[in-house]
Formats: structure tokens, sequence, C-alpha cells
């Protein structure tokens, strides 16, 4: 009793998109209208020298060209409308996500130290009110039986049974005083200047773990350029827990909000 032998953490890709983000469209522009949606429309969407979408293309690569470009980049009010600007925004909205990490493997684990593994992922959103990554699946199994899961951020504790994970550095010395030195913050790209994505509430804390099916674990309040995240884990048994192979299938799911 207390052994667990091949333990594995399996990342799948899954990404559902709200029903704002399917069901984008544009009416039909009256006269004199150069943008338009269902509700509202633009009759004067160019200020600048000159710019131009696709130019010049081939079967592979097109070129895009702007000149004296006034502004670019986004605005917004921060609750309730934004604007890109620039000659090459793109009017469609995008939703990119990219698991980096295809299985984590936690090794033998015994009831005398805590097991730690790591995976990434990457999330970018563009024209949204932000995303939400959400954890769908359940914590390992073996068989019928399914190891406990942390329900509130709580430390490490070795002989006794936790499943955990968070989305932040963790550092053996000072308050975090967690396990080991594993896991990263939040990596913003190129800069937070650009990018916003955050861990989120339960997941953001050095040293503190837990896992919750259904529970969001990142997140970004507005469109974001590409955020980096770090999924640390930890697996702790018992003197009773049972023997046997682990495994997870872990489903992440990417929701863009309006």
């Amino acid at each position: 009793m207390g052994i667990l032998k091949r333990i594995f953490i399996v990342l799948v890709l899954a990404v559902l998109v709200s029903s704002g983000f399917v069901g984008y469209s544009a009416a039909a522009c009256v006269t004199g209208e150069q943008s338009c949606s269902s509700n509202y429309a633009v009759g004067q969407i160019f200020f600048g020298s000159g710019g131009s979408l696709d130019t010049t293309c081939s079967t592979t690569y097109c070129a895009k060209q702007s000149v004296g470009e006034i502004t670019v980049g986004n605005t917004s009010d921060g609750s309730k409308y934004q604007a890109q600007a620039g000659f090459n925004v793109d009017r469609q909205p995008s939703l990119t996500f990219i698991v980096n990490t295809a299985s984590v493997n936690m090794g033998v684990l015994s009831s005398t130290t805590t097991a730690t593994g790591t995976a990434s992922f990457s999330v970018k959103s563009y024209l949204s009110s932000g995303y939400s990554v959400i954890t769908e699946s359940q914590p390992p199994q073996n068989g019928s039986y399914t190891m406990k899961a942390l329900s509130a951020p709580t430390a490490s504790s070795a002989g006794t049974e936790q499943f955990g994970i968070n989305l932040v550095a963790n550092t053996t010395g000072g308050s975090c005083n967690a396990p080991a030195n594993f896991g990263a913050n939040p990596l913003q790209v190129p800069s937070t200047s650009f990018s916003y994505g955050v861990a989120a509430s339960g997941y953001n804390t050095c040293g503190l773990f837990q896992y919750i099916p259904g529970s969001i674990i990142a997140s970004s309040s507005e469109s974001s350029g590409e955020t980096d995240y770090t999924i640390s884990y930890i697996m702790n048994i018992s003197p009773v827990t049972p023997s046997g192979q682990y495994s997870m299938g872990q489903v992440l799911v990417a929701v863009p909000t309006f």
C-alpha cells in the first residue's frame, strides 16, 4: 500500500467559443456606410495618408502596406466600448489557444514525498471582452478510485492524499513554502502593455493548490495578446491510498467573452 506506479496526466485541448463569437455577422451596409453590424454603422473609418491590405500576394504570402498612420492599437472606456485602430486591423474576432505540453509523467509516488510536475499552454484573444480557461476533467483515477482533489487553496502535505494545481511560480523559501521550486507566473508576450491574462482566484497563490472540475483557472478581462501559462501539479498519497496506475486526461476549454 502507499506506492503508486506510472502516474500520467495527459493534457487534451478543447476550444469552446461563445455564441457571441460564433454568431458574429455584419448587416448589409447602405450607401455611404463603410462598416456596419446589425446595430451600428460607421460612415468614415479611414483617417490618414494611405494603406492597403493584401496589396501584393503570391500563393504563399501577402504584403500589407501603410503610409502616415495617425493612430494604432486599442482604445476603450474600460467597461463598455473598445476600438482597434490601424490600417491593418482585422475586423474578424479570433481566439488562439495552444497546449504546449502533450503529457506529464508524475513518476512513482511515495507517502513521504510530494510529486510535482508542470505543463504549459498559451492563449490570445482579439476583438473580444476577454476569455476564460476552464478545466473540465475529473482528478486522476485508478480504475473506479478517484484521487482526492483539493477543494480550496491548500498547502502540500506529504502523507496526506492530495491532488491540486496552481498557475504561478512556486518556491521553497519565504512565505510560499512550496514542496519544490517549480512552475512560473503567467508570462505576457510581448509585454504587459499588450497582454493581460491572469491566473484565476484559487489558482493564483504561491504554495497553495486546488483542483475543482469545471472551474476557471485563467482569464483576461479584455482583448489580449499572448499570455503563456504554466500549470503546476502536486500529488501526495497517504499510506492507505490504493496502489496502481493513475491517469487523467485533462481537458482545457477556452471561452471568449463579449
